[in-house]
């Protein structure tokens, strides 16, 4: 399979393997898509790891593939497309981005949808379709802007120019660089902190920023009230204030 779920100590890690350069072909994004919803759905994944190996993350859609359809295949397809990037963005727990090497196109896509992005410091990063006469198809336009702002993400598109990992930071587009030999590492122990923490707020707290961000300020405000008001209903909740009240704050045991 060129896309496999692997769970340890609550995580599971979606490993892409489609040698050499993990391109993104229609069976790869359909099987990203059936694995994030499995992830989403198994009580024994808490957090979850998207990692493409140690020397490349993705290098993008397979350029072969795409070249043979035409217009009306790609009306067809791209909603799945864009459905099974959108998929790994919907896992309602915390979703760590690992990247080495590239993540170009839809890698870097990808990358977007995790909710933190670790960045080797050989990876390189950027929506090059502009070069093929297309923009990105997978959220690329969105996602980007959303995370580094429309300028930045506006010369990254219009120019197809890639970034290395530093530039990468600076911009917002990655959160934390670190050795290439380091990068599943310390995705899999930023998830596997995650994993021990309190499942309903994580969840809460995600989708409230997420669905707040699309969102006006006051529908962000109910939201994040509505949740809010529904965790005093949790086990969690009482667990982590009794422990507050008897043991101080930070001691708290959610599993």
């Amino acid at each position: 399979m060129t896309v496999s779920l692997e769970v340890a100590e609550g995580v599971g890690t979606l490993r892409l393997d489609r040698p050499p350069m993990n391109a993104l072909d229609i069976a790869t994004q359909d099987r990203l898509k059936e694995l994030a919803e499995e992830a989403a759905g198994r009580e024994d994944v808490r957090a979850v790891v998207v990692y493409g190996g140690e020397k490349v993350f993705a290098a993008g859609a397979d350029i072969k593939e795409m070249q043979a359809m035409d217009h009306t295949a790609m009306v067809l397809r791209a909603r799945a497309l864009q459905d099974s990037f959108t998929a790994v963005a919907r896992i309602p727990k915390p979703v760590v981005a690992a990247v080495t090497g590239y993540a170009l196109g839809g890698g870097c896509e990808l990358a977007l949808c995790a909710d933190y992005r670790i960045a080797g410091e050989n990876a390189k990063l950027g929506q090059p379709e502009i070069l093929l006469g297309l923009i990105p198809g997978a959220g690329g336009t969105q996602r980007l802007a959303r995370l580094v702002g429309p300028s930045k993400a506006k010369d990254l598109i219009f120019t197809g120019r890639m970034v290395k990992a530093d530039e990468a930071r600076e911009i917002g587009l990655v959160d934390r660089v670190v050795p290439a030999e380091e990068v599943y590492t310390q995705a899999h122990a930023w998830a596997a902190k995650l994993a021990q923490g309190p499942a309903l707020a994580l969840r809460a707290a995600k989708e409230s920023i997420d669905a707040g961000l699309e969102a006006d300020l006051d529908t962000g405000l109910t939201i994040e009230r509505n949740w809010f008001a529904g965790l005093f209903a949790t086990e969690d909740r009482e667990r982590g204030m009794r422990s507050f009240v008897e043991e101080g704050p930070g001691k708290a045991k959610f599993l």
